[in-house]
């Protein structure tokens, strides 16, 4: 039985994985360009495979020349920057209170960010929205 596999087993195709890989080193907050990233042939677990939708992305930590791509080191280009004054906006059954507030960190559209409103001190999280509100669930 196994002499009429091992002929099949050769005979397959060979599968190639392919990893995102950095062509320069790149500092943090830099956004991502064309000529940034490239594919080689090889598969590095826990790195990306695709150069599908990464161009345009922001850089969270320093990249290196010829070191994989991890997820977590692409994220959205930050709208806000830590300590921008920004509008919070409070939106509850109909009730729509819009406040000014103190970024404590940084983002971008999509990600929560702890804000903290300058009239009551409070701090809050919220989402930040693609026109750099920041949107409290």
């Amino acid at each position: 039985m196994l002499r009429f596999l091992l002929p099949l087993l050769l005979l397959a195709p060979t599968l190639h994985a392919e990893t995102v890989f950095a062509t320069r080193t790149m500092r943090a907050q830099t956004v991502i360009g064309p000529d940034d990233l490239t594919l080689r042939d090889m598969e590095v677990p826990g790195a990306l495979s695709s150069l599908d939708g990464l161009i345009g992305l922001e850089t969270r930590q320093s990249l290196y020349a010829g070191r994989p791509i991890r997820p977590g080191d692409l994220g959205p280009p930050a709208l806000i920057d830590r300590n921008q004054i920004i509008s919070l906006v409070y939106d509850k059954g109909g009730l729509m209170i819009v406040a000014e507030a103190r970024a404590l960190g940084r983002g971008g559209d999509g990600e929560t960010l702890r804000v903290m409103n300058l009239s009551s001190r409070q701090v809050v999280n919220g989402v930040i929205q693609p026109d750099g509100t920041v949107k409290v669930p």
